[in-house]
Parts: C-alpha cells; sequence; structure tokens
C-alpha cells in the first residue's frame, strides 16, 4: 500500500526547505514513524541527506524528464511506509517554458500527479500580515494543487509570530509550524549545493538537532494528519536499461553525483554494480564489462587524482578493450588536464583530448534532450535520453568525435555534445556534461 503524502515547498529557494524537510525525517524517525522522502527535481546531494536522516532510499522524481508511469513506480518505493514527504526544487511552481514527459518540471507537477498536499515554507523576516498575501496566492494558483498549510520559517519574536499569525487566520491558511531565527540549524554549501552528505564529520548530530528543533517548533501530529493522496494500484518502477552486466563505477567524493533511481533500476535489472575509488589510487574491476564516472567535484580534487598512478593507468588499459562513459565531472576526469580556480593544471586520464577550466568559470544550467550519434553504454545510436546540466567548467578544448545532438528545454541547440573515442582494442571511450535521468523523447 502507499502512505499518504505531502510536498515539503517553498515560494523561492533559500527559504528553508531542505532545514524543514531533514528535521522533519528525522523528528518521525525518532517517534518510530517510517518514512519514505523523495527529491522534485534533478538534484544529485539532497537525497543523500535525506537517506541519513529517514534510513530509507531517497529518490528523485521529475515531471520534465520522466513520464507518469515513471514517477507513480518510483513512488512504490514508499511500500511499508506511513508517511512519504517529498521535497520540492526552487519555488512551487517554477519550471521550464515548455512541457516535457508529463509536465514542466516544478515541484507543483508532482504534487498534482500524486495528489500530495503543499507544506509551504515561508521566511517571513521583515513581513508580517503581508505574508499572508502570499501564502494566499499559493493557495489559489493551480486549483489541482492543494495548501495544506505554512510553516514560518526565521520568526524574530513572539510579537512577530503574533502578526504574521492574524493574517494567516484572515486567509483561512493553517499555520503549522514556527520557525525561529537560528543560525546553527543551516548546512555549509559549496557552488554546486551543499556539501555531500558524505563530507559532513558531524552529520548524525546535524540531523539529530534538526530533529529536535522541528519537534519542538512544528506541529507533527497536525501535519502528518494534513497528508494524503491519489489512490493508485502499485506499480513496478518501470525498466532501466543497465549499462552493463557489470558495472564498475567510480564513487568517491569526487565522483558521487549519480541518481538513486538509476542505481536501483541498473540492480533491479540484474546488472552487479562494483564501486572503486580513485581518490584512493583504485582502478577499476578488471572484471568489468564497462565503466562508468558520474559527475561530482573533481576540481576539488584536481591535484589527488593527477597523482592517482593506478587510478589512471587501470582505466586507460580497461578503456582499450570496453566501454567507458563519464557524466559531466566524470567527463572532465577522462580528458587530457584540468584547470583549477587558481589557474593550475592538473593532468587527468587523456583518454579524450578535453581540456577544462574552472579559472574561467561559466554557469551552466537546464534541461537537456539528447539524440545518441555514437553508442554509449546501455544506448544505442538515435536513442532519445532526458537529463540535466549543472556544472561552472569552461571547456577550452574538445577535439574528439561529438557524441549527441543535445538541446535545452526550450528545443533550442547546446553547443556541448560530450566527445568520444574508439580504441583499436575495440574500446571506446564516452561524455557528456549531460547528466541521463531517463530514456524517452
Amino acid at each position: 500500500m502507499i502512505p499518504p503524502g505531502l510536498m515539503i515547498s517553498a515560494p523561492a529557494s533559500g527559504t528553508g526547505k531542505t532545514t524543514l524537510m531533514l528535521g522533519l525525517l528525522a523528528a518521525f524517525r525518532a517517534q518510530g514513524v517510517a518514512v519514505q522522502p523523495f527529491k522534485s527535481g534533478p538534484d544529485y546531494i539532497d537525497p543523500a541527506f535525506h537517506s541519513a536522516a529517514s534510513g530509507r532510499a531517497s529518490f528523485n522524481i521529475d515531471s520534465w524528464s520522466m513520464e507518469t508511469a515513471r514517477i507513480e513506480g518510483l513512488v512504490s518505493n514508499a511500500q511499508g511506509a506511513d508517511l512519504i514527504l517529498a521535497e520540492g526544487s526552487m519555488g512551487l511552481f517554477d519550471g521550464v517554458a515548455i512541457q516535457g514527459a508529463s509536465g514542466n518540471g516544478a515541484s507543483a507537477d508532482i504534487a498534482a500527479q500524486m495528489g500530495w498536499p503543499v507544506v509551504l515554507v515561508l521566511d517571513v523576516s521583515g513581513a508580517a500580515q503581508s505574508v499572508a498575501a502570499t501564502a494566499l496566492g499559493f493557495k489559489m494558483m493551480r486549483p489541482d494543487v492543494t495548501l495544506a498549510g505554512v510553516v514560518l520559517n526565521r520568526v524574530a519574536s513572539p510579537r512577530h509570530e503574533a502578526l504574521v499569525r492574524v493574517g494567516m487566520e484572515q486567509a483561512g491558511i493553517a499555520v503549522l509550524g514556527v520557525l525561529p531565527r537560528r543560525k546553527e540549524v543551516t548546512l555549509p554549501e559549496r557552488h554546486l549545493g551543499l556539501v555531500q552528505a558524505g563530507e559532513q564529520e558531524n552529520l548524525a548530530e546535524v540531523l539529530e538537532d534538526a530533529g529536535a528543533f522541528v519537534t519542538e517548533h512544528v506541529d507533527l501530529d497536525a501535519l502528518r494528519a494534513a497528508a494524503t493522496g491519489r489512490q493508485q494500484a502499485i506499480t513496478a518502477p518501470a525498466k532501466i536499461t543497465p549499462p552493463g552486466q557489470r558495472i564498475a563505477l567510480a564513487q568517491d567524493n569526487a565522483f558521487a553525483f549519480v541518481y538513486p533511481h538509476l542505481l536501483a533500476g541498473w540492480r533491479a535489472a540484474g546488472a552487479e554494480v562494483l564501486p572503486f575509488s580513485p581518490l584512493r589510487d583504485e582502478a577499476p574491476d578488471d572484471s568489468a564489462d564497462i565503466c562508468w564516472l558520474p559527475g561530482g567535484y573533481p576540481e576539488l580534487h584536481a591535484g589527488t587524482l593527477a597523482a592517482a598512478e593506478i587510478f589512471r593507468n587501470g582505466l586507460r588499459a580497461f578503456a582499450e578493450t570496453r566501454a567507458v562513459h563519464g557524466e559531466c565531472g566524470g567527463y572532465m576526469a577522462l580528458g587530457a588536464g584540468l584547470v583549477d580556480k587558481e589557474g593550475v593544471r592538473h593532468q587527468m586520464a587523456g583518454l579524450l583530448g578535453l581540456e577544462t577550466s574552472f579559472a574561467k568559470r561559466k554557469f551552466h544550467l537546464g534541461y537537456r534532450r539528447a539524440t545518441l550519434e555514437a553508442a554509449i553504454p546501455g544506448a544505442g545510436i538515435g536513442a532519445q535520453l532526458r537529463g540535466h546540466e549543472f556544472h561552472y567548467a569552461t571547456i577550452l578544448e574538445e577535439p574528439d568525435q561529438r557524441l549527441a545532438r543535445i538541446t535545452d528545454s526550450n528545443n533550442l541547440v547546446v553547443s556541448e555534445t560530450g566527445t568520444y573515442r574508439r580504441y583499436d582494442g575495440g574500446g571506446q571511450v564516452s561524455g557528456t556534461f549531460f547528466h541521463l535521468i531517463a530514456e524517452g523523447t
């Protein structure tokens, strides 16, 4: 049975969604409530925090890149839980201009599709009764999206709270929680979002503290009672073609950006994932059929990667006879060199001619649709793939064969196509800044 759910969202980024989400997961877990977390949108970092707080694997669900059936299949992972909590991305209604697979990527799409009421987190600093006008607008924006209530964040004082509550009462909107200003609850960030869960030395204490904070200031019983959902038949997750039977997967703090639903889908299809750590100077398992290097932060570990001779030599030997594919950070690591933010060039694997730089930073962000012009592990020529691009690296050289025709969410052609190179022993190395989310037109 699929349990009832809620969408934790906000008018904009930076209002406290993640703080509330992690606090709720930790608070309910402490009460013995099994909560299944999800993340709306293409985010690599938040699901790891969700899993640490809830004790259950968190999955991304995204209306631009996933068909409704795939979303429903992923939601079926909530079987056995007592409650679903999904964390939104950006503002509740923020998406792209052109519809995708089942929506425009807004968290509101997922809330409507699954029938999950929205808990709206409002930053009330600098305002009082006027905040109710914002909440009322969100309540009325889409008839197919239900507002369960609001959690007031960054409340300055009891007097401030009383004034905000007056406005909410006039608008007929329930206040489910009031969070006072408290800087120490925030988590450190870097250029692609939060510092990764695996890098947080005191994560258990942070989550325990967030859970206690939320327990004290949020009406957990009222919030749980507001949860509901559209009745649906339990469906298995849509099949995902694995890139190989035995997959050597780079996995450490430099290569951590792989979507949980892909790993689960590969394993469900019978594939075996063989992790290895380039940062520990490990080579890919020689028994693997293919090697996959996910995105991450190679720029923060460029010196360590440049010195990892066992990793580089093992990867080169592997690539002579088998397929190697890299996404974003993995693509950069397959290239010839990476220039860090101080302007120092570091030698990478050299399996592709790609040269990238963080000394010349440029922000690249958005959904991507790819039509492959060469096969990659798990997808042949002509395959249609949906994904996302999110990085600051600038391409200095990209001399190899073009991998794909790539367009953005407005169907405009993107110049960053990815590249590939074939080797005499039958191997092929390919890479792209595109992070795969799902197959489909």
